[in-house]
């Protein structure tokens, strides 16, 4: 093969992979329709996150988005209330079974095999969905009042025996999955409120009207420049693709 062909398939390979031009959170797009007013790719494990936070009664509405460590594995997000890592968190694990993917829930109170069980806040609205190779984990709880904040762990796993998930691995990606949230209840009401638990009824019904911030990242487009977003990168690897072209035909 002719140096330069070489050269000018490098490029596009570099270009083509670019962080700049890879699709983020704004992208994505769920098959339930519910939309959430702000997401974050975070910085480990290609997940994303997106959420919505209501001030008015402390109920926070997420959707996380990863891919199992296996085709049979499983994705996790949770809230630890006390500390920054596994210890004391409080999870919410989604994992397909008889074929559909379904989230229990998991409170971790030591390293070692984990057991499902109830967490220390009200959840409800679990549910969960498959998008592309990942899988998309919906749920809605309440928080303590007058939270500002929350620490946040995020994991995957390769599989499931016997309902119990099997450990993850000890990479740095999986190790460093964890963060901090921060929250501030404002912003103009969103498409898909939430009901409230059965077992426990807020103040006033938690719906997904927020707007919010992060340590762990800066704050995303708005819903409406979502879409002008994508449509920009795809356009972008269009010409990058054009060009690769052109460059290989001369």
């Amino acid at each position: 093969m002719p140096p330069l062909v070489i050269i000018t398939l490098s490029i596009c390979a570099a270009l083509l992979i670019s962080p700049s031009l890879s699709l983020t959170c704004t992208s994505q797009k769920f098959t339930n329709e519910k939309t959430f007013p702000d997401c974050m790719d975070l910085p480990q494990l290609d997940a994303s996150l997106h959420y919505s936070y209501n001030s008015s009664n402390s109920s926070l509405s997420i959707a996380y988005v990863a891919a199992p460590a296996k085709p049979d594995g499983w994705v996790a997000w949770a809230i630890n209330p006390t500390s920054t890592g596994m210890v004391g968190a409080q999870a919410l694990l989604a994992f397909k079974s008889n074929g559909a993917p379904a989230v229990k829930t998991y409170p971790i109170s030591a390293y070692g095999p984990i057991r499902e069980g109830k967490l220390s806040f009200d959840v409800w609205d679990l549910s969960a969905e498959s998008v592309d190779n990942k899988i998309a984990l919906f749920a809605s709880m309440k928080l303590d009042d007058k939270v500002n904040k929350v620490n946040q762990v995020w994991q995957v796993g390769p599989g499931v025996a016997g309902g119990v998930p099997l450990s993850h691995d000890m990479d740095e990606a999986n190790t460093k999955a964890t963060g901090v949230l921060t929250l501030v209840g404002a912003g103009g009401p969103a498409s898909t409120p939430s009901s409230t638990p059965a077992e426990s009824t807020p103040d006033s019904p938690p719906s997904t009207t927020a707007s919010s911030t992060t340590d762990a990242s800066t704050l995303p487009p708005s819903p409406e420049k979502s879409e002008g977003s994508a449509i920009e990168k795809l356009s972008g690897l269009i010409i990058v693709m054009l060009g690769c072209f052109i460059g290989l035909k001369s």
